[in-house]
């Protein structure tokens, strides 16, 4: 048997579900439509944000990608010129030192030495200069 107590529990549970309405302890459809939209809102405002920054990153790593392809042709563009002027230089010397062992054997020698001197100086200056370059493009813009 149950007790009197339990009983009046139970009674007194089932009589206020029957006589308090549910709306008084759910909230109203009005407020779950407000709260529905103020969701809304908010995640529209946090995706606004998402893109804003994510603009942002990828325009400065356009940015700094283009610098460095930038960098990069210039570079590729002063090897170039440096190599030309060098195979230029060479192939004179080759030709000078060709006419010279002909005519005359000794001085073609001593003509020899003087070029490989001037060629090795300028690969060095050649390559100081695009250590130059190099370390300027390394710096910001």
């Amino acid at each position: 048997m149950k007790t009197p107590i339990a009983l009046s529990l139970a009674s007194l549970a089932l009589t206020s579900t029957l006589l308090f309405p549910v709306s008084i302890v759910a909230q109203t459809a009005g407020q779950d439509m407000h709260n529905a939209g103020t969701d809304t809102k908010d995640a529209a405002k946090d995706t606004g944000h998402a893109v804003k920054t994510t603009t942002k990153k990828t325009t400065a790593k356009t940015k700094t990608g283009t610098a460095k392809a930038y960098d990069k042709t210039k570079e590729g563009g002063t090897v170039a010129a440096d190599k030309t002027k060098e195979t230029t230089v060479k192939g004179f010397d080759r030709s000078k030192e060709g006419v010279q062992k002909v005519v005359d054997p000794n001085a073609q020698q001593k003509s020899k030495v003087t070029d490989r001197a001037r060629e090795a100086n300028m690969g060095a200056k050649d390559d100081v200069k695009h250590d130059k370059q190099k370390l300027g493009d390394t710096k910001p813009q």
